[in-house]
């Protein structure tokens, strides 16, 4: 088995290596049983320098990309081939070729020869690609920007938030995918995504915009303001996407959804909103979770009634340090929560904290396993020590989320 995995990678080196058809190269995941790899996610291409031809290498941990430009290519392809990834996706300008390794260890290879062609770019200081050019109509619709395409000014801390979440949700969807863990949709039966909490759906109409370029995909926004499910009816018809996007006024405990959704976000809901969205989610077995939690009213509250532990009385003296602690509770709590009901679950920068202070995201992939005695130790430890109750918990104790 170990060999057939050697001669796998050995074939995807040779892809990597050929400098003059690698596309891209995508590298995430970790392999059952193995180490975390060093990196969640690598990219590799070529491009040109006044030096020549380097393989650039550009790896991401929880927060930033750094990114390497190595003349001995062979040397640092080996070094990520060395890494425990179980999922690779290489792409040149005659194949594609992607390789899973099962949670037996066992390499599924599969290489297909494209159907287009394709010019790789090797230009080293090309513009950052925007995932939502400036003058796409759903950001003229929502006033992000202006009728000649052009980003607003007072609009520009929105417009970034926009790409960042769509840049973390294309990573989401794509390692999912990748990995087995979310279907691929079809025409007939298209990727189904409930916003939770939607509000006046800017993110809802950009997630939207993204993904339907991508695969077919039908998406719900809920909020429990009738005014936002008008508004934004009106948004969905002007922009002539309504037979894909609805929407409707309801409590996130209360909507009723014809189908059970693939993928479930919830942005920026406020205090136990983001456990009400999760709580329904667990209940769908959504197989991918994006939240942005907004405040942590119920925590910080409960932090003020109870006893703090001994050791820790200078993290809850003063205010400002208690609200921090609340939410770094709070979010730890969820992501652990999550995990004990077959969850892996990621928590990272959502947007830098300098366009907004409300900037962790939890990303959370449904795998039905069993999380290890540790894990539940761990969250029973936090909330004993704590004295704290937390609202998720609460909620799938009560009973079947539907």
């Amino acid at each position: 088995m170990a060999g057939d995995l050697s001669h796998a990678l050995a074939r995807l080196r040779g892809a990597v290596l050929d400098d003059e058809h690698l596309v891209r190269a995508l590298a995430s995941g970790r392999r059952r049983g193995r180490a975390e790899p060093r990196w969640r996610r690598v990219e590799m291409r070529y491009v040109d320098l006044k030096a020549g031809r380097r393989l650039q290498v550009t790896t991401y941990d929880d927060t930033q990309a750094h990114v390497t430009n190595h003349e001995d290519a062979g040397a640092a392809l080996d070094e990520l081939l060395a890494e425990p990834f179980s999922n690779w996706h290489v792409e040149t300008t005659t194949h594609t070729h992607q390789l899973r390794v099962t949670k037996k260890g066992q390499p599924l290879l599969h290489s297909a020869e494209r159907t287009a062609g394709v010019t790789p770019q090797r230009s080293h200081d090309q513009a950052k690609q925007r995932l939502l050019p400036d003058d796409h109509p759903v950001l003229r619709a929502l006033g992000i920007s202006d009728a000649q395409g052009r980003v607003k000014p007072s609009r520009q801390a929105k417009y970034r938030q926009v790409e960042e979440f769509l840049r973390a949700l294309s990573v989401a969807i794509e390692d999912a995918t990748r990995s087995g863990k979310l279907r691929t949709p079809t025409a007939d039966d298209p990727l189904r995504v409930v916003d939770l909490g939607c509000g006046n759906a800017y993110l809802t109409f950009a997630a939207h915009a993204w993904l339907s370029g991508q695969m077919p995909v039908r998406l719900v926004g809920v909020d429990v303001k009738e005014q936002s499910r008008r508004h934004n009816t009106e948004v969905a018809d002007r922009l002539g996407v309504a037979d894909e996007m609805t929407f409707h006024a309801a409590g996130i405990r209360d909507v009723v959804l014809e189908e059970h959704p693939d993928v479930v976000l919830a942005l920026h809901a406020c205090d136990t909103a983001t456990d009400d969205a999760l709580f329904r989610a667990v209940g769908w077995h959504a197989e991918l979770v994006l939240a942005a939690p907004c405040c942590h009213h119920d925590i910080s509250a409960q932090l003020r009634q109870v006893t703090t532990p001994v050791g820790y009385t200078s993290l809850t003296r003063d205010g400002i340090l208690r609200e921090r602690l609340a939410d770094t509770l709070t979010d730890a709590l969820r992501a652990a929560i999550l995990r004990q009901v077959g969850y892996r679950v990621d928590v990272v920068e959502f947007v830098d904290s300098v366009h907004t202070p409300r900037n962790t995201l939890l990303r959370a992939v449904r795998t039905g396993s069993t999380p290890p005695r540790e894990a539940r130790d761990e969250y029973d430890a936090l909330v004993s020590t704590w004295h704290l109750q937390p609202r998720l918990a609460e909620l799938l104790d009560e009973g079947d989320p539907h």
